[in-house]
C-alpha cells in the first residue's frame, strides 16, 4: 500500500515566540495522522486504539523551519518494521511539490510502538491479523541525514 498521506491545518497558535512553528507542535501533527492510519490499518478487525497500542519512543529530525500558512501541511505516515510486541512509524512532514518540482521537507521522524493489551495493562504480541496489515504498509526506512551509532 505505501504511504499514508494527510493534509493537517497549522493552526496560528501552533506558532512560537520565533514565528515558525514551534517543535512540540509537530509531534501534535503526527499524533493526528497516527490516530487517522490505526483507524485505516484496522483492516476489517478492531483499530489498534481499541486492542492497545501505546509510543515508546520518537526519534525526530527537524529539517527546516515551518511557518503558519492557510494551507494544509502534508503529512505521510508508512510502517519501517514490524516485530513481536511492537512495529516502528516512518513519518515525513512537507508541501506539495511546487511548478518547479521541488518539495519543501520541514521534518521527519520515526515512531516506536508498543502493543498491549488494555484489560491487564502489558505488553501482548502483534496479532497475525495486525501484523498481517502493518506489513501491507511496510516501507523503507526513514531516510535520516544523521544517525547516531
Amino acid at each position: 500500500m505505501g504511504r499514508l498521506r494527510v493534509p493537517v491545518a497549522v493552526r496560528w497558535s501552533d506558532m512560537d515566540a520565533f514565528g515558525h512553528v514551534n517543535n512540540v507542535q509537530f509531534l501534535r501533527l503526527m499524533e493526528e495522522v497516527r490516530i487517522r492510519a490505526f483507524e485505516e490499518l484496522r483492516g476489517g478487525g478492531p483499530s489498534l486504539l481499541e486492542t492497545g497500542v501505546l509510543v515508546a519512543r520518537h526519534e525526530v529530525e527537524y529539517l527546516q523551519p515551518m511557518r503558519w500558512r492557510p494551507e494544509p501541511v502534508l503529512v505521510d505516515l508508512w510502517v519501517t518494521r514490524v516485530g513481536g510486541a511492537s512495529f516502528d512509524l516512518g513519518y515525513e512532514v512537507a508541501d506539495d511539490a511546487g511548478r518547479d518540482g521541488a518539495r519543501a521537507v520541514y521534518l521527519r521522524a520515526a515512531s516506536t510502538m508498543v502493543t498491549f493489551d488494555v484489560a491487564t495493562g502489558s505488553t501482548r504480541r502483534v496479532s497475525e491479523a495486525e501484523r498481517a496489515v502493518l506489513q501491507g504498509w511496510l516501507g523503507d526506512p526513514v531516510p535520516f541525514r544523521r544517525r547516531r551509532a
